[in-house]
Parts: C-alpha cells; sequence; structure tokens
C-alpha cells in the first residue's frame, strides 16, 4: 500500500490543479451567464455574436475560412451562423472576382447597427460582473494570466490571440 507523502511539489501540484479547476468554472459562469443575456436581450448566440465581432474588425469582409480560422471553429459551424445572419440581413455574402469558389462576408448597415448594441451591452455586463474587483488587482491577475501565456508559448504551445 502507498502512503501519501504530501511533498511540497505534490501540494503545488495539486494548488495548480484547483487553479485550472477554478479558472475553467468561473470562465464557464461568466460564459453562460453572457449566453443567457444575448439569448434573453437580442435573441441572440455567442457564436453570432462571435461572428459579428469578427466581421467587425475587418470591414472589406472576411473569407468563410478566414473567419473560422480567427474563431477556432469548422467551416460548417461558419457556414450555418453566416447563412442566418445572412437571412436575417446582418451580413452580406460578395463574390472575390479573382476565386469564383471563395465569397466575402461582411456586415451590412443593419448588422453594423445590431453589432454595435450587442458589443455596448457585453461590454457592460463584463464590467458588471468584475465590478467587485479592484482595478490594481485586475492589472495583476492580467500580468499573471500573460505570464502562463508566455510560459505556455516557450513551451511551444499554439495560443488564441483573441
Amino acid at each position: 500500500m502507498k502512503t501519501q507523502t504530501n511533498s511540497p511539489r505534490e501540494r503545488l501540484s495539486k494548488m495548480r490543479l484547483r487553479l485550472w479547476l477554478r479558472l475553467l468554472k468561473t470562465q464557464n459562469a461568466i460564459e453562460g451567464e453572457i449566453r443567457r443575456r444575448l439569448r434573453d436581450q437580442f435573441g441572440s448566440t455567442l457564436p453570432r455574436f462571435d461572428v459579428m465581432s469578427a466581421l467587425s474588425r475587418f470591414p472589406d469582409g472576411l473569407k468563410m475560412s478566414e473567419i473560422s480560422s480567427l474563431l477556432k471553429v469548422s467551416n460548417g459551424n461558419v457556414t450555418g451562423i453566416v447563412d442566418r445572419l445572412t437571412q436575417d440581413g446582418f451580413v452580406l455574402r460578395v463574390a472575390v472576382p479573382e476565386d469564383r469558389r471563395a465569397q466575402l462576408v461582411r456586415l451590412t448597415p443593419s448588422g453594423e447597427k445590431a453589432f454595435a448594441s450587442q458589443a455596448e451591452a457585453h461590454e457592460q455586463w463584463l464590467d458588471e460582473m468584475f465590478e467587485s474587483q479592484k482595478p490594481e488587482d485586475i492589472d495583476a491577475f492580467c500580468r499573471i494570466l500573460e505570464g502562463i501565456t508566455d510560459h505556455l508559448e516557450e513551451k511551444g504551445a499554439q495560443i488564441d490571440a483573441q
């Protein structure tokens, strides 16, 4: 029978595991609340918000493959979302002259207006969710997270740039 030693290294490993689980629980709670509010206040979804957000950063448009690459989702997922956004009048598809198979997707003026409202609400929601945090704690936490990201990149991990 193996005895439990609880060496300093084992305790640190358990602390790191608890940190990961706490980060995951917090992220899931925040994401769940954002999903609920998008649904309740805008009749929308987080994936639709994400696609519109990507398109808002590229007013000249993006190819479907570029959207899926930015969002780290499959082309099939993006196609369904873009189809529905097109039906709702929020995006349009424009042929790419040099590539008959490709289309650029752009926000319409209606889509720009809808996204601006959602983005403003999104920022307010996050401001509200983090209002209990002091500015210096937010700065410290951002530095800690950046340190983790830097360490992972040094180890060769692929990090999303979102």
